[in-house]
Order: C-alpha cells, then structure tokens, then sequence
C-alpha cells in the first residue's frame, strides 16, 4: 500500500477486530486490494500472544488506532462478552441467518462464514495452550520453595498472613485505585474474576498444589479448621503453584477462546502484583 494512502504504519501497535471482541495486534504490511473477496485498503496483522498461524488480511474497518478512548472500548467489549458467555455459549451452537435487502444469499454466506469462524476458533483452542508467562523472580521463589519443601523438608507454618483469600482482595484494591481496567470494566467483573480463582485454588490445592510431605499437613489442617476454606489458610507460595497448572486447567475447562484470552489478561495481571509485592507476599 502506498504510504500516503495508508491509515497505519507497518509495525504499529494497533487493536483489531477477531469476532466480537478488540485484541491487541501489530500490522505487519498493507495493501490495497482489488480482488472479488476483498476490495480496498487491507492490512495483514499479528494478534500478540497468538500464534503465527492466526496472522490475517483484515479490512481496515477492523482496525483501530492504540488510543485511550478504543482501548475504553476493548474493556467495554470484554465486560459485555464475560457478562453474557453462558447464553453466547447457548446460542452460538445454532448459526442463524440474516434477512435483509441484500437477499436471501447473503444470509447464507453470512451463516456459512460464521460457521467457519467457529470452527476455527474451536480447532484453534483443541491445539493450542494458554501460556502464563511467569516473570523471572516468581521462578525463583517457585524453584526456591520446591526446594524448601522436597530437600530440606521445611513445611510452611499455617495459616499464612497473609492467606490467598487476603493476596487477592489486596489485589482488587490495587487494581481500581490504579484504575488499571481503564475505567470501563466494573468492579463487579473484577471480583467475578477473583472469586473464580479462588474457587480454583480451592478445588486443586488437595490434589495439584501440594508436594508429597506437605501432605499429612493438609489433612491435619483441614480437619482441625473444618468450615475454613484453603484459600483462608494458605498463602502466596501455594497461590504462585496454583498459576503454574493455570493452564492446563484453562484448557480442560473447554472455556471459549474469547474468555480464555481475558482471564489470560487477568492472571498476568496478578502475576504482576505478586511480583511487585514479593517481599511482603512470600515467606523470607
């Protein structure tokens, strides 16, 4: 594409349209298109974190400009699609067709397209992990309490302070002072995201989160504390092991691609948080 006529840059930081929802992407070239399927400026793009596979010629009516008030946008568009996943989830599985002036054709290549949008979208989740990036020194402190537990056989004291329940809450508390959602995602879908990782240390921490000699520890805690959850219990070196199975979990839940890639953006967020607040989070 010329560059007088183009609207975006090779290498720019954009966000693009896939589906419903904006991600953020990199325009690798553009071009103006004159071919029966696609006329006019188009971009090929590269979604961050995906694979190359996913790289695409996209229209540049799904292209959008790195800005505050678009990346307002994509929040509100997360929100929209967490709120509403159950009944997307429903009503995804019958494609429809839409009527209108351009006739009844249309409506069916509209169907067959979405269809094929959908298939995609499933295969792609089938073969392809969420990856949790865990930053360098949260790999230390992992290495260290590995370590800790299997070659020195130094269990942690319990309950930790603080506890995992405590961990997050301070994290929810940090998250809208900073204002880090750009101030279109609610409160109320952030604590959504929060109990959810809660329930999931929860139902692991007996059977994915703990090393062999840890335990006997757990039985004895559990049955000393009956109606106190794990999460009110254990700290942040057992919440750190819970980020480690984060994905295969993710992926053995069958959660759709669009809400795989969110609560992606959440964990990394967390892992973030752990990170800056490691000295007083993790046991000396």
């Amino acid at each position: 594409m010329p560059r007088e006529a183009s609207t975006f840059s090779d290498d720019e930081r954009v966000l693009c349209y896939h589906g419903p929802m904006l991600y953020e992407a990199k325009v690798l070239k553009g071009a103006n298109m004159d071919e029966e399927e696609m006329q006019g400026p188009h971009y090929f793009v590269h979604y961050k974190g995906w694979k190359q596979t996913w790289d695409e010629w996209v229209p540049e009516d799904r292209v959008l400009k790195w800005t505050e008030t678009n990346l307002q946008k994509q929040a509100q568009l997360k929100e929209a699609h967490y709120r509403k996943k159950p009944a997307r989830s429903a009503a995804s599985s019958t494609p429809t067709t839409e009527k209108g002036h351009d006739g009844e054709s249309r409506g069916r290549k509209r169907a067959r397209d979405s269809s094929l949008d959908k298939a995609k979208e499933e295969e792609a989740m089938s073969k392809t992990d969420i990856k949790i990036d865990i930053p360098e020194q949260l790999k230390g402190l992992l290495v260290d309490d590995w370590e800790n537990v299997t070659k020195t056989q130094k269990l942690l004291s319990l309950p930790r302070k603080p506890t995992v329940s405590e961990i997050l809450d301070d994290y929810i508390d940090r998250s809208m002072k900073a204002n880090k959602r750009h101030g279109s995602e609610s409160e109320e879908v952030l604590n959504e995201v929060v109990r959810g990782i809660k329930v999931y240390f929860d139902k692991t921490i007996g059977n994915m989160l703990l090393y062999r000699l840890e335990r006997k520890q757990f039985a004895k805690t559990v049955e000393a504390h009956p109606e106190t959850s794990p999460s009110d219990i254990y700290g942040a070196e057992h919440l750190l092991r819970l980020f480690v199975q984060f994905p295969r979990l993710i992926t053995a839940s069958n959660v759709d691609p669009d809400s795989a890639l969110i609560l992606k953006d959440y964990l990394q967020d967390v892992l973030i948080f752990l990170q800056q607040e490691q000295s007083r989070l993790f046991d000396a």
